[in-house]
């Protein structure tokens, strides 16, 4: 019998630890296009759907402007500390679970990086955003991590990237930012 008594006891205490454990809830948090730069290349962050953001497992919010960079960041920093990723809906906005999306790719999908990913909530609005455009590959965050990530150069706007660099050489020498937010010099 007090064999019994404590097996419940041990049992009730590691299913009470187990469901305590898997509480934690990560949420994205709202995009500041006055503050806001993106961790990899130190753009402003625009709060339009190409937004992108990681909430690490310690509650830091990391933002990026291109699904690409946040892609990038992932690469050099690893998914250890990574407790979620979002993306924003092409169509409304809204922000959605990176390994919930469907993804439209195309090299020549303008994008701010020139990465040609663009998320959508269901795959439905991405088979329709393809069709629409004529071109592009339906994908999903499981193919992505199989993707080549390349950027095309020939779709990125000159004159907003020559701005771009003469406002970072202005103030930050061209730097990023690790996981825990702190500057490191230009990855490329």
């Amino acid at each position: 019998m007090i064999k019994r008594i404590q097996l419940f006891v041990l049992v009730s205490i590691v299913v009470l630890l187990m469901s305590a454990c898997g509480g934690t809830k990560y949420k994205p948090v709202a995009i500041n296009e006055e503050t806001d730069k993106c961790a990899i290349c130190n753009m402003s962050i625009k709060d339009d759907p190409y937004a992108t953001q990681i909430v690490t497992v310690d509650g830091q919010s990391l933002k990026f402007d291109d699904i690409g960079c946040m892609h990038e960041w992932e690469e050099k920093n690893g998914s250890d500390s990574i407790g979620a990723k979002f993306v924003r809906d092409q169509n409304t906005g809204d922000w959605l679970k990176y390994d919930k999306a469907y993804y439209a790719y195309d090299s020549t999908f303008k994008t701010p990086m020139a990465y040609g990913i663009i998320a959508f909530e269901s795959k439905d609005k991405a088979e329709n955003y393809i069709s629409e455009q004529g071109k592009g590959k339906l994908m999903t965050a499981s193919e992505l991590a199989t993707h080549t990530w390349e950027v095309n150069r020939d779709m990125m706007d000159m004159e907003s990237m020559e701005m771009h660099n003469e406002e970072m050489h202005q103030t930050d020498e061209n730097e990023s930012m690790d996981m825990n937010g702190n500057k490191e010099g230009n990855h490329s």
